[in-house]
């Protein structure tokens, strides 16, 4: 018997309370919720949650991100216009107030740079409001919003300051996909450290510590997997702090005072902390030991006496809890989803699989109940962006859906996933389309041969190099897949290098070396041989797109392009757009409207289950159908 279905709303809506953060004197609670439909900042006594209300009233996008200023009540946030990345920094009183615009420039795409606890009447921003391409450091004071430019940027990926706000160390990416980190000698920036190409991805600077005498690095030189290295910026010495076989070290945990590193972890199937210092070993065995699933610290108040610790399984979404590290007690402040406690979630299961070229892949899998009768599944294959980011362990909203609607799930990570080595992530350079579909192919086929998959019933389906990777499989696969799904999936290589932003300039290089390289024949036949949209009329099966018109990243063009192209050979194809999105949906109300017809579309084609579509869920959003509606069968 089947599960019950889970309501796509409690799936994909707006989580009731997210990302609690401690005011850093730890009297205050801040955290995200629906205000009006809408995610806010909502804050509270520590010692008095019944009192919340909110500090912001966005009505649009939802705040996402926010931080405490070191003042102890100035938050302040990012906020972009439907979706297109020119993000503004914000700041609200938490004892209420308007918030102020502390970068109200037209164009810009401003973030936050640093929070010194040593300043705490002014912050660090990068604005690109003088070159579009790079990001000038400004000191700004949030009592007045008055900017200071601190340093401007003659073409650096950026600089690392310390806490007076003095900039110690600029960063550089070259052309030959090397990247540097500079020192100023004599006034000008030179070159001190050099990552050669092969170790730009896995290698970076951290921080630095507190008195500015010592650089924390993530240095794959010399080694696979990279490590966590002290470099002396006095004499240059590097000293081994931490390093792993299984994977690149991951998050560092710090000292609040002196910033020297306490703990870190290491993420190859699971997410593992090793103490560094007594200090915080304790704290590590007591939380690693009441089984809360997965957890990271989320927040921690100056004295470090407190912590938010946010903890998740495959089975549990995300629960924010106080740690109390003097007392040793643990509470929960709240639940993302508490409707989904007692959910019919289903368990997500590392697994390992060789490519066909001895690479392991590490998968993640999610069984729908039917197959605890041993019988081959619909089996949905879920394709990760970047494609420089990873999957990983842990509740997954995708995940926990396709399997109530009764589909196995797999997620691959696929060469050049990140994390698991400098030779893994380098292994996709030119080979998009190619080898890293093979990944997917060895992965699909795998499933097959251990009865999970049912070989006539495997959907593709993915965002950003996901979506790229959706279209590659139906195009160079046509008769693997019964359907794809692409989620703001780039059809064209030279056109996506062409139009990447303006502020991505310093990234570029990057990216040519792992695509190729549109200012050389041989590129441009390679990026042509690799754009699923020259190969249009190979696909065979259907295929819905989905696509914001925002999206700075994958332009609208991405989406018509294809769609063009396979209307031209007379192939159906069924094309979302919507207006008021980018790179992904982030108002609940698109997300939910996106869910339902994408469920309705594969229970078609799979055969799985759906939640009806309703006509408001639709009327709700801002969804335009712009092709292929008769594929849809909507209400």
């Amino acid at each position: 018997m089947a599960d019950e279905l889970i309501p796509r709303a409690h799936l994909f809506g707006n989580p009731k309370k997210a990302a609690a953060r401690l005011s850093p004197d730890g009297r205050l609670l801040a955290w995200l919720q629906p205000d009006e439909g809408v995610l806010n900042i909502f804050v509270a006594p520590l010692e008095g949650l019944d009192a919340a209300r909110a500090v912001t009233k966005d009505r649009k996008r939802g705040v996402r991100i926010f931080s405490w200023a070191y003042d102890g009540r100035s938050l302040l946030y990012m906020q972009d216009e439907g979706g297109n990345e020119n993000f503004h920094v914000f700041v609200v009183d938490a004892e209420g107030g308007e918030a102020r615009d502390l970068t109200p420039f037209d164009g810009v795409a401003a973030r936050i740079g640093k929070i010194s606890r040593k300043i705490r009447d002014r912050v660090i921003l990068s604005v690109n409001r003088r070159d579009k391409r790079f990001h000038d450091v400004y000191a700004v004071t949030l009592a007045t919003g008055e900017l200071s430019l601190v340093q401007e940027n003659p073409g650096y990926a950026g600089f690392i300051l310390d806490d007076e706000y003095r900039p110690r160390l600029a960063l550089r990416n070259t052309p030959d996909g090397r990247s540097e980190i500079l020192r100023s000698e004599g006034g000008a920036w030179a070159p001190w450290i050099v990552f050669d190409a092969a170790d730009a991805r896995s290698s970076s600077p951290l921080h630095l510590d507190a008195e500015a005498k010592t650089l924390f690095l993530r240095d794959s030189r010399n080694r696979d997997k990279a490590a966590l290295v002290r470099v002396d910026l006095a004499s240059g010495a590097t000293t081994l702090v931490a390093e792993s076989d299984k994977a690149d070290i991951g998050h560092v945990i710090t000292d609040r005072e002196s910033y020297l590193p306490l703990a870190y972890g290491v993420e190859r199937e699971r997410l593992e902390y090793f103490a560094l210092d007594d200090r915080i070993r304790a704290d590590i065995d007591f939380l690693n030991a009441r089984d809360i699933g997965d957890w990271g610290i989320a927040s921690r108040t100056e004295d470090d006496s407190l912590w938010v610790v946010s903890a998740a399984s495959d089975t549990s979404p995300s629960v924010d809890h106080l740690y109390d590290r003097r007392a040793k007690t643990l509470r929960i402040l709240h639940r993302a989803r508490p409707e989904l406690v007692g959910a019919p979630l289903r368990p997500m299961r590392p697994v390992t699989i060789k490519s066909r070229d001895g690479l392991d892949l590490v998968c993640y899998l999610t069984l729908p109940k039917a197959a605890e009768a041993k019988a081959p599944q619909p089996m949905v294959l879920l394709v990760h962006g970047g494609p420089w980011s990873r999957g990983s362990f842990g509740y997954d909203a995708q995940h926990q859906w396709l399997a109530n609607r009764g589909y196995a799930v797999l997620s691959v990570n696929f060469r050049s996933s990140t994390g698991l080595g400098k030779a893994f992530v380098n292994a996709g350079d030119h080979e998009w389309g190619r080898r890293m579909d093979d990944d997917l192919l060895d992965a699909v086929d795998w499933a097959i041969r251990q009865g999970i998959a049912d070989m006539s019933r495997i959907a593709i389906m993915g965002g950003s190099y996901g979506g790229y990777a959706t279209l590659v499989g139906l195009t160079r696969n046509p008769q693997l897949y019964a359907c794809g799904v692409d989620i703001v999936g780039p059809s064209n290589l030279e056109t996506l290098l062409a139009t990447i932003p303006p502020y991505w300039e310093s990234f570029r290089a990057q990216l040519v070396k792992a695509i190729g390289d549109p200012a050389t024949e041989e590129g441009r036949a390679l990026l042509r041989e690799r754009s699923p949209l020259y190969h249009a009329d190979r696909l065979a099966k259907p295929l819905l797109i989905a696509q914001g018109a925002n999206d700075p990243r994958v332009k609208q063009a991405e989406a018509e392009q294809m769609v063009a192209a396979l209307e031209s050979k007379k192939i159906p194809v069924a094309y979302l757009l919507y207006p008021n999105e980018g790179h992904g949906f982030a108002r609940p109300e698109n997300s939910l409207s996106f869910h339902a017809i994408a469920e309705n579309f594969l229970a078609r084609h799979l055969g799985g289950r759906a939640e009806p579509v309703r006509a408001e869920e639709l009327k709700e959003s801002s969804l335009r159908i712009e092709k292929g509606a008769s594929e849809l069968a909507l209400p």
